[in-house]
């Protein structure tokens, strides 16, 4: 799965709790994997970040360097 499937998923999840008459427990389920999705989309931009981070630091010192 990646972040963009992930959030897609978030959406239809909320989507179908929103607009659905849907028992308790389906319900719960639902909010349950939701949880799960937003933590996966978390971790992500997390790695993401970091990432970037990483890569702005390596540019920055390129630019230092041919100054």
């Amino acid at each position: 799965m990646n972040y963009e499937d992930a959030i897609k998923e978030m959406e239809e999840i909320v989507e179908k709790l929103e607009s659905e008459n849907l028992p308790l427990k389906k319900a719960q389920e639902l909010f349950e994997r939701a949880s799960v999705l937003a933590k996966f989309c978390q971790e992500e931009l997390s790695k993401t970040t970091g990432k970037l981070y990483q890569i702005k630091k390596e540019f920055d010192q390129i630019v230092e360097e041919e100054v």
